[in-house]
Parts: C-alpha cells; structure tokens; sequence
C-alpha cells in the first residue's frame, strides 16, 4: 500500500481518544449493513499546545477496534478489514490541526471491524493511529465500552422473547400482579431469557441498594448514571455483581403475596442445586407499581440449610 503525501503528524502525551456508542440500541449477529453497531469517536486536545496528527479518507487506516467476550478471547477481524489492508492501493489522508480544547469526531461501524457472530456481552475499546496504521506500533487507546449482542429477532422469538416482528422492539411490561412479575422473572432466568429477566426490575434502584453506588449515581451526569445502569445490566448478566438476585434455581415455590395499591412483597422459597446436596432459600421480593405496573425494586435473601 501506498500512502499519499508525507506529512509530519504530530500527538502530545496528554491527547486522548474517547468512544461511545453512537445511537444506543438493540444490537443482533449478523452483516454489517443490516445490523450495524456505530461509535462515535472523538479525538480531543485537553493540552495548552496545538496537536496534529493525520487522519485517512478511509477510517480503516486510522483506526482498530480491539474486542473480547467473557472469556478473554479476542475477537477476529473481518476479512474486508484483513483484504483492505493487504491490497496494494494509495491510501489519501489529511492532516488535522486541534487547538487547545478542541476536538475532532467521527462515526465509524465496528462490525467493519471485527466479526460478531455470536449473542453475548463483549468489551471493545479503539486503537488511534497518529501515524496512521503503517505506523500501528504508535497508537493512543480508548475507554473501554461493554456491549451485549442479544439473540436475533427470530431465534428470540423461539424462545418467547416479547419481541415486536417489525421493529425488533421488546414489548412493553403487561399488568399483572405483584406474585406473576416474580414468577415470570423467576421462570425467565431459569431458561436464560435475559429480556425478560429485566423486564420488571428497577435496574436504577437496584443499583443503588449498594451505598457506595448510590452515591456515585447521584454525583454524575445523565450520560454517566446512563452507563452505569448499562454496566450494571451486563455485570448481573455476567454473575459479576449481586450474584442472589441471578443465581438460578431448580424450582421455587411462592409462599404469600401481599400488596397495597402502590407497594407489595412477595415471598418465595427457592431451591438451588449443589454436586451433592440443595440449598434452601427464602427470597422476600419488594415491589412497587409505576404507571400501573409492578416493579421490583429490593430483595432480601434467608439461608434456610441444606436438603
């Protein structure tokens, strides 16, 4: 491959490279084209110096997109990236001038980037290359962004997600009683139906039952509270975090029900299976009705021994 021009391109040490997701939403496996995930990347000058640094027409040479599933394996690279970037072409680039707290964006579809074929939660960050990617040894990383690949459409409607044919939407909850939320929520995490599983909880009062994230949560911003509850979502997904409230049961049984018109508790032996024995739990599940459906909102768990 060929570079066009040869311009010097200069990065201070303090420059940085931010990425976010660009229109959040639901993410499927599948083509780039038809089930695109876009980044936002922006290029930033925190410094009191100006900063140069080239960047290609074709944003392949300027930048990687590096990710891994749960299990630390990295994921590959699309033959296009791979084709592109052994092709001998002349690659054109300009060169771009920050001023002290400036910055330069653009938007980029990861799934050019790398192949994603399979549901799960995985974590990607951006390599910039300054130099562009001949010079790939010279790079400023990113933030690091978790992102949940969920079942497409069809295979999700197979295992009955509520899931709009059209639009691909999860369906809104229904309204139904305080002891249905718990069962379906329940029943949900046994076959792995993470949809679901969500459906009825107040992922924000979740989150702040722990103090110290409550208090975090209260400090930042609209965007940052945005990313916690999403990094919440994927770390219960991930039995990171609050493992009570996603452990699965091999059967349950509610016991009582009782609610008021706007709060309720539902309590609910659960049996988990161990290699030679099975734990006995008594989950309380507190409840609350917003716009006329129940949410859970806390839970408190009682060891009640071993069978």
């Amino acid at each position: 491959m060929v570079f066009a021009h040869s311009v010097f391109a200069e990065t201070k040490d303090k420059a940085e490279v931010s990425i976010k997701f660009y229109d959040r939403t639901m993410y499927y496996p599948g083509d780039s084209e038809s089930n695109p995930v876009y980044v936002y990347i922006t290029v930033s000058n925190p410094t009191a110096e100006t900063m140069r640094f080239k960047i290609a027409d074709d944003k392949m040479f300027s930048v990687d997109f590096i990710g891994f599933n749960v299990k630390k394996t990295q994921l590959p690279s699309t033959q296009g990236l791979i084709r592109k970037r052994t092709t001998n072409q002349t690659v054109y680039f300009r060169e771009i001038t920050l001023e002290p707290g400036e910055e330069y964006s653009f938007r980029e579809n990861l799934k050019d980037y790398l192949e994603i074929k399979d549901p799960s939660i995985y974590y990607v960050e951006l390599r910039f290359y300054p130099e562009l990617y001949r010079n790939k040894s010279k790079y400023m990383a990113s933030n690091r962004l978790s992102l949940e690949i969920r079942p497409s459409p069809s295979a999700a409607a197979s295992n009955a997600i509520p899931v709009e044919s059209k639009s691909a939407v999860v369906l809104q909850p229904e309204d139904i009683s305080p002891d249905k939320v718990i069962e379906q929520t329940i029943i949900a995490r046994q076959k792995s139906l993470w949809d679901q599983f969500f459906l009825y909880m107040d992922l924000e009062e979740m989150l702040k039952r722990d103090p110290a994230r409550s208090r975090k949560f209260n400090s930042v911003s609209a965007d940052e509270r945005a990313d916690m509850l999403r990094a919440f979502r994927a770390d219960l997904m991930l039995q990171r975090i609050d493992y009570d409230i996603v452990a699965i049961p091999s059967k349950f049984y509610i016991e009582t029900t009782t609610y008021s018109q706007t709060e309720g508790t539902v309590k609910v032996l659960e049996w988990f299976k161990n290699d030679k024995y099975q734990e006995r739990k008594r989950y309380t599940y507190y409840v609350r009705q917003r716009d006329g459906i129940w949410q859970i909102y806390d839970y408190t768990v009682d060891n009640l021994g071993t069978e």
